[in-house]
C-alpha cells in the first residue's frame, strides 16, 4: 500500500461534482447489497480539506471469501455500468480488508474484526455519515 503522503499529492477529479446520487456511487452501493454486504455506511468527506477522496464507502463481509466476492463484483459492476476501472486496489490476497480506489470514492470492504480494529468511522467522525440498506 502507498504511504499516506502519496495520497495527499494525488489530484481529485474535478470534471463532475460527485454526490450520493451519482451513478458510480449508486452502482457501488447496489453491488455491495447484491453480494449481501453488511453494515454499509458512506462518509461524505467533501468538507474535510485533508481527505484524499470525496466519499468513503465502508461495508463488511462475514468471510474472506465474501470480502473478495464483494470487491470483485464492485469492480465488475462499475466497469460494466460506468465504464470506470479503479485507480488502485489493495488487499485482495489476504482479503481481511480490500480497498478499491476510484479517486473520488474509496471503497473499504472489511472483515468484521478488521473493521472493529481500524475504526474508520471513528477516525473520520467529523464526516457526514449515512447508512445504506
Amino acid at each position: 500500500m502507498e504511504p499516506i503522503s502519496v495520497l495527499k499529492d494525488r489530484e481529485k477529479s474535478t470534471v463532475t461534482k460527485l454526490t450520493r446520487n451519482s451513478k458510480i456511487f449508486k452502482t457501488i452501493i447496489q453491488a455491495i447489497l447484491d453480494k449481501k454486504g453488511e453494515h454499509i455506511i458512506s462518509l461524505d468527506l467533501r468538507k474535510i480539506h485533508e481527505a484524499a477522496a470525496d466519499f468513503f464507502i465502508i461495508c463488511e463481509a462475514t468471510s474472506t471469501t465474501q470480502v473478495k466476492a464483494i470487491a470483485d463484483f464492485i469492480e465488475h459492476q462499475v466497469k460494466q455500468n460506468c465504464e470506470e476501472a479503479p485507480y488502485k486496489h489493495e488487499g485482495k490476497q489476504v482479503a481481511q480488508w480490500v480497498l478499491i480506489d476510484y479517486i473520488n470514492i474509496v471503497v473499504h470492504v472489511m472483515h468484521p474484526e478488521s473493521r472493529k480494529f481500524y475504526q474508520l468511522e471513528e477516525m473520520w467522525s467529523d464526516a457526514a455519515a449515512q447508512m445504506h440498506e
